[in-house]
């Protein structure tokens, strides 16, 4: 029996990111509204911009995901049924939920929609699996805690139509599959509410109070996982291993990520994903480009995480609390303004006579050497140093809307 091949699912922070994703290879999006997901720090969607994301995404044969994944209070009920009528004029093709409530007034309230249990809900057995099928959810999101071999057990023990997405490339929450304390605790921004702070990504030592000045490192238990400091999950060079567990979608995660982030680890997955399905050996053959590719972005150094059993300190934490980056996000390239002139709102400073690169969708990445840069009136600029500004740029070659600018950083 011929294997499925999965669904590439890719996270968008902003219409302008969703766009990028689409054009970048994406065979479905994820987004939040402006209230109910986990991400509230996100520039997130007005209903406006989601339902534009959606028609945008649906012309290209994208699906669109919204996530409505919070632990609701008693306070958040009413406004959830509001927002999921609103809901109805969007047509997005699922929604991501972990609440039971929450769960329970989307069947109410949009009957045909289908829904899809968040990881937040704690997702470690096929029994889970069971549970949310029987109550009418299409897929579930496997915990960060899975090994491949468990969720191949889970394959095996649900119905075939239902559907595992797993996370395979990013940030990994520290925490019990992402239900984290520590950010309401420390900031009074509660976690899972979407006001996540990051405080796992801090720097932290522990100290015994008979012992100042000890430091000493953090262990787990035979059920835990380490407290902070995480890698992040890189999944590129097993892209064989996820599709045997039978994973129906690959999950990206970074709503909180930039268009060239969400660019370039969307183009590689779906360079990886199509070269396997076309031929096993051309993927092999091409994983060191794979993980040269994956590496220009912003990223923390990487690890496999659970899939191949429990991670040590070796795997999972990292040994310097610093972002890698090799490229700087330059912009988005907009509408031709006038032959080989482009509009762009600039995200970092460049120069006129520099060497940037166009990073093209179908793997091209053409370095160029910027002609000109004009401002909003049309006067000249020998540089942009303020950032979002509105320009019009020369590369002295053709470009096609939505072309990722980007340059070495040196």
């Amino acid at each position: 029996m011929a294997m499925k091949k999965p669904e590439l699912l890719v996270p968008a922070s902003s219409l302008e990111v969703l766009k990028t994703a689409v054009r970048y290879g994406a065979d479905a999006v994820y987004i939040g509204g402006e209230v109910f997901g986990l991400r509230a720090k996100a520039k997130n969607f007005s209903l406006v911009e989601m339902a534009e994301g959606v028609e945008f995404a649906h012309e290209h044969g994208v699906k669109v995901y919204v996530t409505a994944n919070i632990l609701a209070h008693n306070a958040d009920i009413e406004p959830v049924k509001v927002y999921f009528n609103d809901l109805k004029k969007v047509k997005p093709d699922a929604l991501i939920i972990s609440d039971p409530a929450i769960f329970t007034i989307a069947k109410e309230v949009l009957p045909e929609m289908e829904l899809h249990i968040s990881t937040q809900a704690n997702n470690t057995n096929y029994g889970t699996y069971n549970f949310w099928y029987n109550l009418g959810a299409k897929r579930v999101v496997s915990a960060r805690e899975l090994s491949i071999k468990e969720i191949s057990e889970i394959r095996k023990n649900i119905p075939k139509d239902m559907e595992i997405e797993t996370f395979v490339h990013g940030a990994m929450c520290i925490s019990y599959s992402g239900r984290c304390l520590l950010s309401s605790f420390m900031t009074g921004r509660d976690a899972n509410k979407g006001a996540c702070t990051h405080p796992c990504r801090w720097k932290y030592a522990v100290v015994e109070e008979n012992r100042p000045g000890e430091y000493m490192p953090i262990e787990e238990n035979e059920r835990g996982t380490y407290i902070f400091n995480s890698k992040d999950l890189c999944m590129i060079d097993h892209i064989p291993e996820l599709v045997e567990a039978g994973i129906d979608s690959f999950k990206i995660e970074g709503r909180m990520k930039t268009a060239l982030y969400v660019a370039t680890v969307a183009r590689t997955y779906r360079m990886a994903i199509d070269d396997y399905f076309e031929n096993p050996d051309k993927y092999r053959e091409n994983i060191p480009k794979y993980k040269k590719l994956i590496s220009q972005c912003t990223y923390r150094q990487y690890t496999t995480g659970f899939f191949f059993g429990k991670p040590d300190d070796t795997t999972q934490i990292y040994d310097a609390n610093v972002y890698e980056r090799d490229y700087v996000y330059l912009g988005i390239v907009g509408d031709e303004t006038a032959p080989l002139e482009y509009s762009l709102e600039q995200k970092n400073k460049f120069y006129t006579g520099q060497k940037i690169e166009v990073m093209k969708p179908d793997g091209r990445d053409i370095e160029v050497r910027v002609v000109s840069i004009k401002d909003e009136e049309g006067n000249e600029m020998e540089s942009c140093p303020h950032p979002k500004q509105k320009l019009t740029i020369n590369l002295g070659m053709e470009l096609d809307k939505g072309d990722i600018l980007r340059m070495k950083d040196e």
